[in-house]
């Protein structure tokens, strides 16, 4: 494949056919409901660390948000290249909601961490300790599960350019 060919493909990859589209943006809609339904049904029930279930709620529906706006046409670039402002106005919206995002991750790390292994069981003695354990675990992997996906990225980012840089070096008798 030659250089430009390489450079077009990775300026306008091919998409996908519109059935797995449709399927993968259905299963990344199952995490933010999840954890909207989560932090809805136990909204009280965490007195050591009351922000985890705000926590779960408002990052699932930030990301539910983020998906539908990925499906509606203002989100694609046109293919001539240009711009419209409608499509400046969805990539603006984008921009800030991840930025959004990304701090309430933060913030969300501070209070789940913070707790690590609370006190799973109720009592009448010591409520302050107290937070339901499918609560707190499904916010503790939830969060985990982001740092192992972002490893994995970066490993396999880094994998891929150590191939392009061992399979990209030119011949000596190649016209460079």
């Amino acid at each position: 494949m030659s250089d430009s060919r390489l450079i077009q493909t990775i300026r306008r990859p091919p998409q996908p056919p519109t059935p797995i589209l449709a399927c993968s943006k259905v299963f990344l809609c199952v995490m933010p409901i999840t954890q909207i339904a989560i932090g809805a049904v136990h909204l009280d029930n965490c007195p050591r660390q009351p922000y985890i279930p705000i926590y779960l709620i408002v990052v699932g529906m930030f990301g539910l948000v983020l998906a539908v706006l990925s499906c509606l046409p203002c989100a694609q670039q046109p293919k001539d290249g240009t711009s419209n402002p409608l499509s400046r106005v969805c990539a603006t919206w984008n921009s800030l909601t991840s930025l959004f995002l990304f701090c309430w991750f933060i913030a969300g790390n501070v209070w789940i961490y913070s707790i690590y292994q609370p006190n799973y069981i109720k009592n009448s003695t010591n409520i302050e300790s107290y937070c339901n354990k499918t609560l707190y675990l499904f916010a503790f992997w939830t969060t985990t599960l982001v740092y192992i996906l972002l490893g994995l990225f970066f490993v396999g980012g880094c994998c891929v350019l150590g191939c392009f840089f061992l399979c990209g070096r030119a011949d000596p008798d190649d016209d460079v």
